[in-house]
């Protein structure tokens, strides 16, 4: 029996490149194969990707297209996982009112992207109480907007409800003091 052997998906990526397949072609196989990385596991490689994406979409795209907020998310969101929350959370604070100005207030995405920035506030371990109130608030908007616009039943709005519940348990258990510190 003869096996063939495939070539890795950066492999064919490269291949693409050389073959002159499109630049948005490309940036679909790199942002797929960061989904891969991450659901397998290898988070460096998914964040350098996302990376990648994330520059090459400012370059084919521009500043107001929605493929490049897919990517600043995505990128956001790896860095997140990667626990560099701080930059994460700036790269998200640049794109958020560019999503709400091109996509609006409404916008999956824009709510997406909202609730991915307070997530980055209540992960960091250096969160201040007033990042764990920006966040609530946050999320507390976002809540409203998406009950509104996408519906109770829709999935976005349930995570951002569960996201919200959580970062109300933080920030009240960072407000409340502890019965052996008072």
């Amino acid at each position: 029996m003869v096996r063939t052997v495939r070539p890795s998906r950066r492999v064919r990526t490269t291949m693409r490149r050389r073959l002159g397949d499109s630049e948005d072609n490309i940036l679909c196989v790199q942002s797929n194969l960061a989904n891969s990385y991450y659901m397998l596991g290898r988070l460096d490689e998914a964040l350098s990707l996302r990376q990648e994406v994330y520059s090459g979409r400012l370059k084919v795209n521009g500043e107001e297209h929605r493929d490049t907020f897919v990517a600043a998310n995505n990128y956001a969101n790896s860095l997140r996982l990667q626990d560099r929350f701080e930059e994460a959370t700036v790269l998200l604070r640049k794109w958020m009112p560019k999503a709400r100005r091109v996509l609006g207030e409404g916008h999956r995405l824009t709510l997406k992207m909202r609730r991915s920035c307070a997530a980055a506030l209540l992960e960091d371990p250096a969160a201040t109480l007033d990042d764990l109130r920006e966040a609530v608030t946050t999320l507390e908007e976002t809540e409203r907007i998406a009950r509104r616009v996408l519906g109770s039943a829709n999935p976005t709005t349930e995570s951002v409800e569960t996201a919200l519940r959580n970062a109300r348990a933080a920030l009240h258990a960072r407000e409340t003091p502890s019965p052996g510190s008072v």
